[in-house]
């Protein structure tokens, strides 16, 4: 059970990855779940959105695909315990050096993202 949780824990993340990479926002709207929190720290500045108006922004703003970077997000760390999980990321893009800290739940047989916290890291 541990392994297909790990297996799709990975699937949940790659399709993050390729939602916010490609501006997709129909893929990247499918791994959270409605009531998600989401918080980051960008230069100092608090960065405290809905799941709409974080979608809302990354669909009016270009890709980084459309800015021709190449996709260099990846995976620090995946902690499962049950039907909760922990998982760490690196997601640098548009000039910035993220850290992605993500709480994820499975509901109904499917995993999502219950809370996002991230930092720009210099």
């Amino acid at each position: 059970m541990y392994k297909e949780n790990i297996k799709q824990v990975e699937t949940l993340i790659d399709n993050y990855f390729q939602g916010i990479f490609n501006g997709d926002v129909t893929k990247l709207e499918s791994c959270f779940h409605k009531n998600v929190n989401i918080y980051g720290d960008i230069n100092g500045a608090d960065y405290l959105k809905s799941i709409s108006e974080y979608l809302e922004g990354v669909k009016n703003r270009k890709s980084p695909k459309d800015l021709n970077e190449s996709l260099k997000m990846k995976i620090i760390g995946i902690d499962i315990i049950g039907k909760i999980a922990m998982v760490k990321l690196h997601v640098p893009m548009l000039g910035y050096n993220y850290y992605d800290y993500l709480s994820l739940t499975k509901i109904n047989n499917d995993w999502k993202i219950v809370n996002k916290l991230f930092n720009h890291v210099e």
